[in-house]
């Protein structure tokens, strides 16, 4: 079913702020898993990353990515927006600070570097549990 009113309600409470996900890339045969802070918002997750990482180098081969965590697992397409200090990525910069205000400012993020970039990950598919109800979403 593509996603109602009531599943995107669910993700938004669940994963609308700070959230800890398992994101999966494949390296040539090989799945590779690890955890990500990610924000989510309107069928898409997004976490500030480094562009020359594994995960990106990965996703640069093969953008198809799988996320799990809070009882909802989902498969998407992983893409780099660029660098976060873009004028198109303000807005989303904006509320990835926001979200990730516990820690951003720590001395783990670099804004200068012109690697640190916002990584999206658009949903297509998954399964989201709440509350006993499995609920088996499109989100194309």
């Amino acid at each position: 079913m593509k996603i109602t009113s009531e599943t995107a309600a669910i993700m938004n409470e669940r994963f609308g702020h700070d959230t800890l996900i398992a994101l999966a890339t494949v390296d040539g045969d090989s799945p590779a898993v690890r955890t990500v802070d990610a924000y989510y918002e309107d069928g898409c997750f997004y976490t500030v990353t480094y562009g020359l990482s594994g995960k990106m180098q990965h996703i640069a081969k093969n953008p198809k990515v799988a996320i799990c965590g809070e009882w909802f697992t989902a498969h998407g397409v992983g893409e780099s927006l660029g660098h976060i200090l873009l004028p198109e990525n303000v807005a989303m910069a904006d509320k990835l600070r926001a979200a990730f205000a516990a820690w951003y400012s720590n001395g783990h993020t670099n804004e200068a570097d012109p690697n640190t970039i916002i990584l999206r990950i658009r949903l297509t598919d998954g399964i989201l549990f709440h509350h006993g109800t499995r609920y088996d979403i499109d989100f194309t």
